[in-house]
């Protein structure tokens, strides 16, 4: 083999073995190591998407993960990239089987947008989600109460059986965090979001004592943003930066708008926001305080 001949990552056989993450993952895992072969043989964009009968757009959408794959196009790739040992070639078919499998929140494809989807699966691979929020509690703290009045006020023109379903996978969501090998998670709340009453003040109540008890678990810490910090580090709205423990997979940037998201992955957009969250994470108070700020709170809330 030859120095400018690629070597069979040994991931695609850790990522057939151990799957994690769904397919959103296992699409960013085999994009990348396609994208790797293409241009450890000097390839172009455009001449792998004539291969395939398709475009560079295709190609590039391939390598990002965010579309599925044909087993006949990987395999068209793979020999368009030299790839002819017979047990690697099967390793990447392999891969994108596995990659086309649906995941446990396509059952709720009638509720979920495609963008939301894809986060979905980074938090089902994340070993390190941090968050921070201005307006609501996070999704992955919700109580069903707190969730369904979130739902009616962000989808006023759905029905009782769509506010149902939306309902009902935040609420599966959250099995992520008591699971085995469940990610940290890291969050910094707001004071607004914690004194705004969504869903009136009974609903509130309980979802601040949740807030109580979920910071209890061993991999969840909870910080409270409170007012008297005064100026708190410009985030720009709600934030969400997701680790991983694999190497194919970088931090990601999730930022929430109301009918999208986007995803940033580029080392200089992640670090600004990674000293962000440091800076938020030291400006607000740490978890014991933040306890007896949720007490508070839920006293006045009569």
């Amino acid at each position: 083999m030859t120095a400018a001949q690629p070597s069979r990552e040994p991931s695609i056989k850790r990522y057939l073995e151990h799957p994690r993450g769904g397919p959103t993952v296992l699409r960013i895992v085999l994009g990348t190591q396609l994208r790797r072969l293409r241009e450890a043989r000097g390839i172009s964009r455009e001449a792998a998407g004539e291969s395939i009968r398709g475009s560079h757009a295709k190609i590039s959408r391939l390598e990002l993960g965010r579309t599925g794959y044909k087993e006949r196009d990987v395999a068209d790739l793979l020999t368009l990239y030299h790839v002819a040992d017979e047990g690697e070639r099967a390793d990447y078919l392999a891969l994108a089987r596995q990659a086309s499998t649906p995941g446990w929140w396509q059952k709720y494809g009638d509720v979920l947008p495609s963008w939301f989807e894809t986060h979905i699966g980074l938090e089902e691979a994340a070993s390190l989600i941090r968050t921070y929020e201005v307006q609501y509690v996070p999704g992955l703290l919700q109580t069903e109460e707190y969730a369904r009045a979130v739902m009616v006020l962000g989808h006023p023109r759905a029905s009782a059986r769509e506010i149902d379903r939306r309902v009902s996978l935040r609420m599966e969501r959250q099995s992520l965090l008591t699971r085995v090998g469940a990610p940290r998670l890291w969050v910094v709340l707001d004071e607004a979001a914690l004194r705004r009453p969504i869903g009136g003040m009974d609903v509130m109540r309980a979802q601040l004592r949740h807030l109580i008890d979920v910071a209890r678990l061993p991999g969840v810490t909870l910080q409270v943003a409170p007012f008297s910090a005064g100026g708190l580090a410009a985030a720009g709205g709600p934030v969400t930066i997701l680790r991983f423990l694999e190497p194919d997979l970088p931090d990601i940037v999730y930022l929430e708008q109301l009918t999208s998201a986007l995803y940033l992955e580029k080392r200089d957009d992640v670090d600004n926001y990674l000293t962000v969250m440091d800076r938020l994470c030291a400006e607000a108070e740490p978890p014991k305080s933040s306890e007896r700020i949720l007490r508070e709170i839920i006293d006045q809330l009569r």
